[in-house]
């Protein structure tokens, strides 16, 4: 049986060599029928600033949904609000 740790390692784990970032804050996880979801609270560069060319240390805090399958494979990921999407 798969341990509700072993499911925030993961989705850790998957964010930061995604979006290629070094910290990743579990914020919440929990069993669905077919699988897992983890939500996690991540600082990224402003892709703001960034859209602009400037150089700047200014992060923007951002909220990630993971779906995992029961064997931990992760199966989508997505960013929660920001430009463009509804809450």
């Amino acid at each position: 049986m798969t341990d509700i740790t072993q499911v925030g390692k993961t989705a850790s784990e998957f964010l930061k060599q995604t979006l290629n970032i070094k910290d990743v804050k579990i914020i919440k996880a929990s069993k669905v029928s077919d699988g897992w979801k983890a939500e996690a609270e991540v600082y990224e560069e402003s892709s703001f600033i960034k859209s602009l060319g400037l150089s700047t240390r200014v992060q923007d805090r951002n909220f990630y949904n993971v779906k995992l399958n029961n064997s931990l494979e992760v199966e989508s990921y997505e960013r929660e609000g920001g430009f463009g999407q509804s809450e």
